[in-house]
């Protein structure tokens, strides 16, 4: 029988190695999977590269993965912002590796992964630092940059209903990059608010099939002051 719910946060995350390649879903905090960050911490894994639409805020999350020492790499779009503190500090002091991509670029070479595409063509940051020493080329008089797939040895997202065999719909903007990475990986862990019965998710709403998904954790959804949600204690 596949039942692909795990018992909790810490069995989902084992396995995941050091020096692993590791795509986080999330558009600033909105689809962020705090709990499996959370997670991804205890866990231990350390020498990281992860790919994401920015660098962290404030003191948790994805911040909180970083200032625990754990990521060698970054892949983003937006690492800078009002509270991104952590990352500057970092970076700064030549502790973490920042690797920055446009965010359509970012979004299309992780979607060329899941899709089995070698490479492809883009205008966008031709003529840039941004295009450094890739190749580049002229089609139909516009000058493209070669750009290669991001591929992920593992990917947490954020759902919001699962069933067991690890069929997943989201909520709204919290959809974000979570279907291309879940796609882009060779592992995908998702936490959901709820858990369906087999045959309860109309097909045709389905977002991620099963087949990219190998693992679920149910989380409890509890309103905050500030209209977000955080994890019941």
């Amino acid at each position: 029988m596949i039942n692909k719910i795990a018992r909790s946060i810490a069995d989902a995350m084992a396995g995941i190695q050091d020096g692993a390649t590791v795509l986080i879903g999330g558009f600033g905090t909105a689809g962020i999977p705090g709990e499996l960050i959370d997670g991804l911490i205890e866990q231990g894994a350390k020498d990281l590269t992860v790919v994401n639409n920015n660098a962290g805020n404030g003191d948790t999350g994805l911040a909180a993965l970083l200032k625990a020492g754990r990521v060698r790499k970054i892949i983003c779009s937006f690492p800078r912002q009002a509270d991104s503190h952590v990352f500057d500090e970092l970076y700064r002091t030549g502790k973490l590796e920042l690797e920055l991509v446009p965010q359509g670029n970012l979004a299309e070479r992780i979607r060329a992964a899941g899709a089995g595409i070698g490479a492809f063509f883009c205008p966008t940051g031709f003529g840039t630092q941004l295009a450094g020493d890739r190749e580049t080329r002229e089609i139909d008089g516009k000058q493209y940059v070669l750009e290669y797939p991001i591929r992920g040895d593992v990917a947490l997202i954020k759902a919001e209903r699962g069933d067991r065999w690890g069929n997943l719909t989201y909520r709204k903007a919290a959809r974000n990059f979570g279907p291309v990475m879940a796609m882009a990986s060779s592992r995908t862990i998702a936490t959901v608010h709820e858990i369906a019965e087999l045959g309860e998710m109309d097909p045709e709403t389905i977002v991620t099939p099963a087949i990219f998904v190998h693992r679920i954790v149910k989380i409890d959804r509890v309103a905050t002051q500030a209209g977000g949600f955080k994890k019941a204690a």
